[in-house]
């Protein structure tokens, strides 16, 4: 079953009969990170210095998120992260923490984050919805909150 799903609870007496089903709209979202997103060898490297850089000031990992919507899609970005939040998904490897909460690991998942020096130093999301459908690739960063570093 897609974690996605709605998940359906049904207390004893509605298998008695006795009361009606209780829908719960909550996702069920892994804490670990293993197979949901990945991130090639350059975007963990980029971001490895980057947390390294700013570790001084509280930073322990990265946050990836999603925002927008409407005519042009989502946003996909990043920001250092300097606590992990109560609903978060983490995927760590070698050092670097990267936290998604769960609103934007269901846009992620599937997903590759990758980082390029080609023409103008970037992160990439790649493959984004591949799991529901979907696809397509957009810049990262380019605001200046991580990637311009």
């Amino acid at each position: 079953m897609s974690r996605r799903a709605l998940y359906w609870r049904f207390p004893k007496e509605v298998l008695m009969g006795q009361e009606q089903a209780v829908v719960s709209s909550m996702p069920v979202f892994p804490a670990q990170l293993t197979d949901e997103i990945q991130v090639t060898g350059p975007a963990q490297t980029k971001l490895g210095e980057i947390v390294a850089q700013a570790a001084a000031d509280g930073v322990i990992g990265i946050r990836v998120y999603v925002s927008g919507g409407g005519c042009s899609g989502m946003t996909y970005g990043m920001v250092m992260a300097e606590a992990e939040g109560p609903r978060d998904a983490v995927w760590a490897k070698d050092g670097l923490k990267i936290f998604v909460d769960a609103v934007a690991l269901s846009y992620l998942e599937g997903a590759e984050i990758d980082y390029t020096e080609d023409g103008e130093p970037r992160f990439l999301f790649r493959n984004v919805f591949a799991r529901s459908g979907g696809g397509g690739a957009c810049g990262g960063c380019g605001g200046g909150g991580c990637g311009s570093h």
